[in-house]
């Protein structure tokens, strides 16, 4: 796992093999953040990363000058590899938390410039996470939310829907504040 661009770019960190998560390809992160540069200032931006998974997002965030990022993570050795990684970019930047992602949306009284999502695929509440945050009002003024998915997935009816983009087997449909026009 690499950090495409930023203050730590270039920055490679070996994932354990027995690792169950399934990173966004680094192919499929930089073709993400070239997309959301158009809506996203990174620099002293907040950003919250759900099912952080290895930290990739977290830590490109971080790279990019998000001035807070907030990673949740539920699984004990994923969390330890983030807050590892953390450690050696000696920066505080990222708060790696460890539990459960609808729990915490739950009581989650912040709000961020950006936030991204990339649950397992299988995930049965997955359809559910746009709902959720924006029933939460987790987004600032002109904020994002970046979900990343399977190809079984079809946002594009989502009042806050604005764009869907595919790189090879990944999926992201990207969501703002601004709710489409009712047809």
């Amino acid at each position: 796992m690499r950090i495409i661009t930023g203050k730590y770019k270039g920055r490679h960190f070996e994932i354990p093999r027995s690792f169950k998560a399934r990173p966004t390809t680094d192919f499929a992160k930089e073709n993400i953040f070239n997309v959301l540069v158009q809506y996203v200032d990174f620099d002293g931006a907040t950003a919250l990363d759900l099912f952080s998974g290895t930290g990739s997002i977290s830590l490109e965030l971080v790279s990019r000058g998000c001035s807070q990022v907030v990673s949740v993570e539920l699984e004990r050795d994923h969390h330890r590899f983030i807050q590892d990684c953390l450690k050696k970019l000696q920066t505080d930047t990222c708060i790696p938390i460890r539990g459960d992602v609808f729990r915490f949306l739950k009581s989650c009284k912040q709000q961020y410039d950006l936030i991204f999502a990339d649950p397992p695929y299988a995930l049965k509440e997955l359809a559910t996470l746009p709902d959720v945050i924006f029933e939460k009002q987790l987004l600032k003024a002109e904020g994002i939310f970046v979900l990343e998915h399977g190809k079984d997935h079809d946002f594009s009816s989502h009042p806050h829907f604005k764009e869907h983009r595919q790189y090879g087997r990944v999926n992201f449909s990207i969501f703002t504040t601004e709710e489409k026009p009712v047809e």
